[in-house]
């Protein structure tokens, strides 16, 4: 967790920019409507999350002035626990439906994301401050005392302000009776800044995983795993403090120009920041991407270099010469798991000079639509977008590909930062449930793939269950397939060319080395 991490303070006291302060017509029991809307004799109101107790109160009695940023914030939040929607899907349409400007969106953006990445430690600390388990409290209550929290602890929101306006915001959506429990337990939380309350938590503590998953807002098995993952791909386990921090950073958007279609010229010059490893890229924090030349007509994307150079590593590693002529035919890729179409956009641009054809996969019908509008930038001659199960490409398609990328479904452990509610979403047992099908369709494309050509297996974790031991399950009783030096194609189309991510014929990517997303890769190309 680190302290002060807004870009900017809110300690104003009250609703500021468009929207409209006056009316809550947001998610999580909103009166909405202008207060014309009646509660039943039980103080019971439907919402999203379904039934849920609030007030008694009637209507005359509460304030309806919430603060349009932290109503955004309270909507986001209600989602994600009620729904299990992702944060950054419902963020950018909430924004738009109360008008945020330019400012109260970046403030409701951090109030959201800081308190879904610190709800670990929030969650300790409130457990110290409320009279009952969080548990028993209702879940909207909850959500807006870790609002509160995180502007107390990990903002630099005025305390007044802080307590004011989440007082506001409960008393608007939920009703009198719970705001003053929320003014009680965050005058307590107050009391102390965060360092202060992480030496209650961890004071008398001597294991070092319980210590880290307090400290750091993370899962302890996520912390054990990231050790165990350091180790696993040769780095020091003194490592894990600063690898847990940049989860809990606040990442900026990364972006690529198409090769050959899009240029960054413009975006450069409105803000953006160089990409630092990946060529053709930037980094973008001004706010709202979709003003930005490029993004509209999809020659722009928004990408994590990790993602980028993992799809530029395959499409520039060597091909072997057994059972191939290059001169042939232009060579056929695979995407096997194409959905949303990010990497496959990248792919199909970067084989462009050379007549590649791409065949994107995905199995979900969907998802297979982002991928043809991901794609659409891109000749249609030149790719083709099916919906099927990747599991039978090796079956269906025996040799028929140069280049296969396999971008398994996975637990994202190496996305935390980006996506701070997968976190607490996920169980030690998706790793068993998930491991079948990485291994089956990293199988697949090990048949799919033609004599000399390569196969990129890809996770956005760095779990070792879902990375070298994945490969090293399929790649046995397999010896016509050797394993390249990964970290050196990456280093090949890398910026600076030096990013020190190999170990073994493995690479792995760090968000606290790189910048990136923990991006795992192995290549491994057929002999014979």
């Amino acid at each position: 967790m680190t302290e002060g991490s807004a870009r900017g303070s809110r300690g104003d006291g009250g609703p500021r920019g468009s929207g409209e302060p006056g009316r809550s017509t947001g998610s999580g029991g909103q009166g909405g409507q202008g207060g014309h809307r009646r509660r039943d004799d039980q103080g019971r109101e439907r919402n999203r999350g379904g039934q849920r107790k609030f007030s008694g109160a009637a209507p005359s009695q509460r304030t309806r002035r919430a603060d349009p940023a932290r109503l955004v914030a309270f909507e986001v939040l209600r989602a994600v626990a009620a729904d299990d929607a992702y944060a950054n899907l419902v963020l950018p349409a909430s924004i738009r439906k109360h008008r945020l400007d330019r400012r109260d969106a970046a403030f409701a953006t951090e109030l959201t994301y800081g308190a879904l990445r610190g709800q670990g430690t929030y969650d300790a600390v409130l457990a110290r401050c409320v009279d009952r388990p969080l548990d028993q409290l209702d879940p909207a209550v909850l959500d807006a005392l870790r609002i509160g929290v995180h502007q107390l602890l990990g903002m630099r929101v005025p305390a007044h302000a802080a307590l004011d306006q989440t007082v506001a915001l409960v008393r608007a959506v939920i009703g009198a009776g719970p705001s003053s429990l929320v003014n009680a337990v965050l005058r307590k939380v107050s009391a102390r800044d965060l360092q202060g309350w992480i030496d209650v938590l961890v004071g008398g503590l001597t294991d070092p995983v319980r210590i880290a998953s307090l400290t750091h807002s993370h899962p302890e098995w996520i912390v054990r795993a990231f050790r165990q993952a350091l180790v696993a791909h040769g780095r020091d386990v003194s490592e894990l403090e600063a690898l847990l921090a940049a989860d809990n950073a606040a990442p900026m958007v990364h972006l690529v120009a198409l090769p050959g279609l899009g240029t960054l010229e413009q975006v450069l010059d409105d803000g953006a920041e160089p990409g630092r490893v990946a060529p053709d890229s930037a980094y973008y924090s001004g706010g709202d991407i979709s003003r930005l030349p490029g993004i509209g007509t999809g020659t722009i994307r928004v990408q994590d270099s990790g993602s980028q150079l993992v799809a530029r590593a395959l499409a520039a590693v060597e091909l072997g010469t057994d059972g191939r002529d290059s001169a042939d035919r232009p060579e056929r890729w695979l995407d096997l798991c194409a959905g949303p179409g990010g990497k496959s956009a990248l792919l199909s641009a970067l084989g462009q000079d050379a007549g590649v054809h791409l065949v994107a996969n995905e199995p979900v019908p969907h998802r297979a639509q982002l991928v043809r509008q991901a794609l659409r930038p891109l000749p249609e001659a030149s790719w083709t977008v099916r919906v099927g199960d990747g599991r039978e490409a090796g079956r269906n398609e025996p040799e028929e590909y140069d280049r296969v990328l396999v971008d398994a479904p996975c637990t994202g452990l190496g996305a935390l930062r980006r996506r701070p509610e997968a976190r607490w979403r996920r169980r030690p047992a998706d790793l068993v449930e998930l491991a079948p099908l990485q291994r089956d369709l990293l199988t697949a494309a090990l048949d799919a793939v033609a004599p000399g050509g390569v196969v990129a297996y890809v996770t956005c974790s760095p779990h070792h269950a879902e990375t070298d031991v994945v490969v090293d399950d399929c790649l046995r009783g397999r010896p016509e397939f050797e394993r390249l030096d990964a970290g050196a194609a990456l280093d090949a189309v890398s910026i600076g060319g030096a990013l020190d991510a190999g170990h073994g014929a493995s690479a792995q990517l760090w968000p606290h080395i790189h910048g990136t997303d923990a991006m795992y890769l192995a290549l491994l190309r057929k002999t014979a």
